[in-house]
């Protein structure tokens, strides 16, 4: 396994084939809500590659000078339970601690939340629905 984190415009491709294959045709999220403006020329992913094929990415957003968000985080079926998700979390709060974050903040599913909770986030508010799937916030110091 190898885990990248950058820019370019590969790494986006790589992002878009396992997010396609989890919550498009896995999770039927419409492709309008899945693929949205924040994934832009620029944008930053965390993409683990099994010989050479993506099987988990992540997506990084500063959506302040202190705060990040990492978001579609998904892992290819396949590899479930590998410890993947926690590997792409922590690369991307590298990333936001590298520029200058000191709290992340995730739009969970709500079916999500215990795994987030083993990495240290906690839930701020009420729940809230988010391309028609039941959503928390969760919250991180980083």
């Amino acid at each position: 396994m190898q885990l990248k984190v950058n820019a370019t415009n590969w790494q986006r491709a790589a992002a878009f084939a396992v997010r396609m294959q989890v919550f498009v045709r896995e999770r039927s999220i419409a492709l309008q809500d899945e693929f949205d403006d924040n994934d832009t020329d620029g944008t930053t992913y965390a993409v683990i590659y099994a010989n050479d094929e993506p099987v988990a990415t992540g997506r990084f957003q500063q959506i302040s000078a202190t705060t990040m968000r990492p978001g579609r985080i998904a892992t290819l079926a396949s590899q479930r339970g590998n410890g993947l998700g926690a590997q792409i979390i922590a690369a991307l709060e590298a990333v936001g601690r590298q520029r200058g974050c000191t709290h992340s903040e995730i739009h969970s599913e709500l079916t999500a939340q215990g795994f987030y909770a083993k990495l240290g986030y906690q839930p701020v508010g009420a729940s809230f629905i988010e391309d028609g799937v039941a959503c928390i916030l969760l919250q991180k110091l980083l």
